[in-house]
């Protein structure tokens, strides 16, 4: 089983990427999942959250309005889809299924770094 991102990139203040999550060899469609980014020096924090009937959980207040996260459950991926994006933005993106509120894998993916930059 491993968790992998996808997506990231270098861009421009105020355009956007869309991240991809799936897990092999693991379903997603049962769990919550979690999208998390850290920037270098900073704290993990969590971006957004989607429940397993694609209910949205949790967006991070400074993503409200320019962040969706959704799934495609025939395909086992789920997106983060980010516009306007910022150069606060900039860190490596992160997801992870969840079980009763906390990360059902303890090992984290290795990420997909999101650089917004002019």
């Amino acid at each position: 089983v491993q968790l992998v991102e996808s997506g990231g990139g270098l861009v421009q203040p105020g355009g956007s990427l869309r991240l991809s999550c799936v897990v092999s060899g693991f379903t997603l469609d049962y769990n919550a999942v979690v999208w998390v980014r850290q920037a270098p020096g900073k704290e993990r924090e969590a971006v957004s959250c989607i429940s397993n009937t694609d209910h949205i959980i949790y967006y991070l207040e400074s993503v409200k309005g320019r962040f969706t996260t959704s799934r495609d459950k025939a395909a086992n991926m789920v997106y983060l889809q980010m516009n306007s994006l910022k150069p606060d933005d900039t860190a490596n993106y992160y997801c992870n299924a969840l079980s009763r509120g906390a990360p059902f894998f303890k090992s984290w993916g290795p990420g997909t770094q999101v650089t917004v930059s002019s």
